[in-house]
């Protein structure tokens, strides 16, 4: 036997090469995976979410019905005329009480309660009789000066109106105390129509009130000063 055939070989020839590892295993690859599980959720319930709100808001579209819109301001008393009035889609709502488009010949020639601004869906309690004043009110102005009325008061604003006998040039206390033997002044409710802040060329604003005719005699009879006007929130009192 030849020597060199008993020796061991040495070397990169006799060793027995590892498999090659096969691409895509390994914990990198794992780590991976791992790394967009939040991902993927997220965008699963960014999905839901559009399916959703595309289901609701198909709904709320589905519950949409024409109503009339005033489109240019009318004045409290002006009769409504069909150039005032448009029609647009709105979300139906039983609270609202919004004039269908389909009642816009009886609309037509009514007036205003109160000023209308050009973008207002017009409600039932907007509009009065044919004739001005309504039924069983009367308008009526008074001249009030810094102090008696709010500042910032515009038309549409109600108020309450408070008339006691106090003289010229001192205005009257909302509640008289009864120990300075005072006594209430009378509390009336009214809708403001207009406010001119030229008023009467002597300091004083002049504020045209929409009220009772069972309170215009009272407020007739109140002596200059002895007017404060107080507005209140919509609906109260």
């Amino acid at each position: 036997m030849a020597v060199d055939s008993a020796r061991p070989k040495t070397g990169t020839a006799g060793r027995v090469a590892a498999p090659p590892q096969r691409a895509g295993r390994g914990p990198w690859r794992a780590t991976r995976h791992r790394r967009r599980l939040p991902f993927i959720t997220l965008g699963g319930l960014l999905a839901i979410v559009c399916v959703l709100g595309y289901a609701f808001g198909a709904v709320r579209l589905g519950n949409r019905i024409q109503v009339l819109e005033v489109v240019r301001p009318v004045a409290a008393g002006q009769a409504l005329t069909a150039a005032d009035l448009t029609q647009v889609s709105a979300a139906q709502d039983s609270a609202a009480r919004l004039v269908p488009a389909s009642q816009a010949q009886q609309v037509v020639g009514r007036t205003a309660v109160v000023p209308l601004v050009a973008g207002t869906l017009l409600t039932p309690g907007l509009l009065g009789d044919a004739a001005w004043p309504p039924a069983g009110k009367v308008t009526a102005s008074v001249a009030v000066k810094p102090g008696q009325y709010p500042q910032g008061l515009t038309s549409g604003a109600r108020v309450q109106v408070y008339v006691s006998a106090t003289q010229d040039g001192a205005a009257p206390a909302p509640a008289a105390s009864p120990r300075a033997g005072g006594s209430a002044p009378a509390r009336l409710q009214a809708v403001v129509l207009a406010v001119d802040p030229a008023g009467d060329g002597q300091g004083a604003t002049v504020v045209t009130l929409l009220l009772d005719t069972s309170d215009g005699a009272q407020l007739a009879a109140a002596p200059a000063g002895g007017v404060v006007l107080m507005q209140t929130a919509p609906g109260g009192s």
